[in-house]
């Protein structure tokens, strides 16, 4: 029987993590580290190789093709317009989440007040105002865990100077947050397209360049612009082809990118991947949660009310088949930009979504559309701040809802760029952005979880958008069973 591809690649995902748990069992990390490893990395610098032009090529032939400069900032507008509501809606859900079941309020109340000391050792040191009316560090009850704790706030001090990766975090966060507030729209236009060209975190510089350069092939003669459009969208589908060949070896690649992955983190030390995936287990479980409740009840609720208004229904279970591809790549590789050419692919060939639509919708998506990474960000800020006994105001909490929908934005579509969102989020409220390294453990693996739900959300998005414009032509399944 034939496998389809999704079910290879769960294979290849199952079978990715059982190799690094019995290599790190056996000793055998350096050799899948050595060996298995690079065909992981060289899966992802694939995606991330054809990444950037076809989303240029994608955009250039999607404006064009819509021919109408007036629909193009109707379509612009639904697409932005639905980006934003899913994002409040993940960032609300988050911050609701993490008020009602309060996952740090379960550690051991020593274990608070100790976090609670070093938090007002740290504010007392950098002169910043605590975020209540609580002070620990005068309190006679107290005196032996000042103590205690001031020695330990010392040690994690001088561990957090000396972590290279943190301090690039914190340079990276600080120089973002001190940009005034319209840098993001100066950020937009390329000085130089063939240097945005060159890297994924200018994805909105090349989106940009590829509307303008659309909307400029609109407007000349036809007998001027025919010849552009043919070329443009011959090199599109190269790129598309190049896609397909990638992904009937994603299972195997996705194997390696596992393996390595875990391996990494276990070394040979087994109990080591236990505890990086079962520590900070309630935490985790709010994320997943919110995550699971977002790609499971928000998207399918509003596709199908919406597809079924407009006269073309989606069925909830044949959507997450038609999506699963991409869905499975978003998690391997945590990355929507490395995602992105299987996330067009299935939209188009496997939804039915116009290529006029995906071309234009999607390559947006992956750089503004980031619900997962906004909703992880609001339940982090608001979990750090209450293993450290403290208790935010409506005003504070506003204010990181708010952060966490600017953050969407501008977060880079790339693996563990909302951990830097996240420590400009957490300075904004007057926290300490050093606390990130208290979830570092399980951040890689909520990583690749809220890409899953950046990546559904693209695809729901462009479902939805094309189906309110007479573009969606839903494909049948038969069809899709054949191709596999």
């Amino acid at each position: 029987m034939k496998l389809a591809l999704h079910w290879k690649i769960i294979i290849g995902l199952l079978l990715g993590i059982i190799w690094a748990a019995i290599s790190s069992f056996l000793g055998w990390s350096e050799f899948t580290l050595n060996w298995i490893d690079p065909f992981g990395k060289i899966f992802i610098n694939l995606l991330k190789m054809i990444a950037i032009p076809l989303v240029l090529f994608s955009i250039i032939k999607g404006v064009a093709d819509l021919k109408d400069i007036a629909k193009l900032g109707k379509v612009g507008f639904k697409t932005l317009g639905m980006y934003l509501i899913t994002t409040v809606f993940a960032v609300g859900l988050g911050l609701t989440l993490v008020n009602i079941l309060q996952p740090g309020k379960t550690l051991p109340q020593e274990q608070l007040v100790e976090n609670r000391i070093k938090y007002e050792l740290w504010a007392q040191e950098n002169d910043i105002p605590l975020a209540d009316d609580k002070v620990f560090l005068t309190d006679e009850k107290y005196k032996d865990q000042v103590l205690l704790a001031t020695e330990k706030y010392q040690k994690d001090k001088i561990s957090n100077a000396a972590d290279e990766s943190l301090q690039k975090k914190k340079n990276t966060a600080s120089s973002q947050a001190d940009q005034r507030p319209l840098q993001f729209l100066v950020d937009i236009v390329p000085t130089n397209i063939f240097g945005a060209l060159t890297d994924t975190t200018n994805m909105l510089q090349v989106i940009f360049f590829g509307i303008l350069f659309g909307i400029s092939l609109l407007l000349i003669p036809l007998d001027s612009s025919e010849p552009v459009n043919k070329l443009v969208g011959g090199i599109n589908d190269v790129f598309l082809m190049m896609v397909d060949i990638i992904m009937r070896a994603s299972p195997y690649f996705v194997f390696a990118l596992l393996a390595g992955n875990f391996s990494e983190l276990a070394k040979d030390d087994p109990l080591k991947l236990w505890d990086t995936l079962s520590s900070l287990l309630t935490y985790s479980g709010v994320v997943l949660l919110g995550l699971g409740i977002m790609i499971f009840i928000v998207y399918p609720f509003l596709m199908i009310y919406i597809t079924k208004k407009n006269g073309t229904p989606m069925k909830y279970g044949s959507f997450f088949k038609r999506i699963s591809p991409a869905q499975f790549l978003a998690f391997s590789t945590s990355s929507s930009a490395a995602t992105l050419p299987v996330t067009i692919e299935c939209v188009r060939d496997r939804i039915g979504v116009s290529k006029e639509v995906t071309s234009f919708v999607l390559p947006i998506g992956a750089t503004v559309n980031m619900d997962g990474t906004s909703l992880y960000q609001a339940v982090a800020a608001i979990f750090l701040a209450q293993i450290h006994m403290i208790d935010l105001s409506m005003g504070a909490q506003l204010e990181i809802m708010l952060l966490a929908i600017m953050a969407s934005i501008g977060s880079a579509a790339v693996p563990s760029a909302g951990i830097v969102m996240l420590m400009i989020v957490l300075t904004s409220v007057g926290l300490n952005a050093e606390w990130v390294v208290m979830i570092f453990a399980v951040d890689r693996i909520l990583d690749m979880c809220r890409t899953v739900v950046n990546v559904t959300g693209d695809a729901t998005v462009s479902t939805i958008i094309a189906s309110s414009e007479n573009e969606l032509n839903i494909v049948d399944e038969a069809i899709i069973d054949r191709a596999e």
